[in-house]
């Protein structure tokens, strides 16, 4: 079943068109930022980067293996610069790392330049979706939906103050992909 866009092509180029600053996706580690930011770009006929994989391809390792050869500040300090660059090469649509926008350098950056979208989820949600792969380091050593759910309210003061906050839910990502469009139209 596919669903309809909200939105016609000609009130997404508007929006597209007023935007002057990259769009950054904020938030847990499993709400789809990825997947979200990609469907958000195509779109807004704009360029899409996981700053995640970015931090891997200039790193040559994985994310996994920096915190464990480097620990977590080595790493926020290399995503900190990567996002900078990012931002500077004008990239639409950035998806960022969960902890990314709980960094004050990192979260001023991308205030300043660029419109900061928190996408949120419910913990049931969570704990399914970051199940489906073993990838993510601050959830091997413990039990997820505690990891989760200590996360959610440690990084809650820092998310919520991102420009716009967007739900997201077991639903479609186009769902979730409509409420930004209409959220951005409505901060615009």
């Amino acid at each position: 079943m596919t669903h309809a866009l909200a939105m016609t092509e000609a009130e997404i180029a508007g929006i597209a068109n007023r935007l002057d600053r990259p769009v950054v996706l904020v938030g847990l580690m499993g709400v789809g930022k990825s997947t979200i930011g990609r469907r958000l770009a195509t779109l807004l006929d704009t360029s899409f980067v996981d700053a995640d994989e970015e931090i891997e391809r200039a790193a040559d390792r994985s994310i996994s293996e920096i915190f464990e050869a480097h620990g977590e500040a080595y790493f926020r300090d290399g995503e900190r610069r990567v996002i900078a660059r990012l931002m500077e090469e004008d990239f639409g649509v950035i998806a960022t790392g969960g902890g990314a926008f709980v960094d004050d350098e990192t979260r001023s950056l991308i205030l300043e330049r660029g419109l900061a979208v928190w996408l949120d989820c419910d913990i049931d949600t969570l704990v399914e979706r970051t199940g489906r792969r073993n990838t993510r380091p601050l959830l091997r050593n413990g039990n997820p939906r505690e990891i989760l759910t200590a996360l959610k309210e440690k990084r809650e003061g820092a998310y919520s103050q991102a420009q716009l906050h967007v739900m997201t839910d077991d639903g479609p990502h186009t769902e979730t992909v409509n409420r930004i469009l209409e959220a951005i139209d409505a901060w615009l």
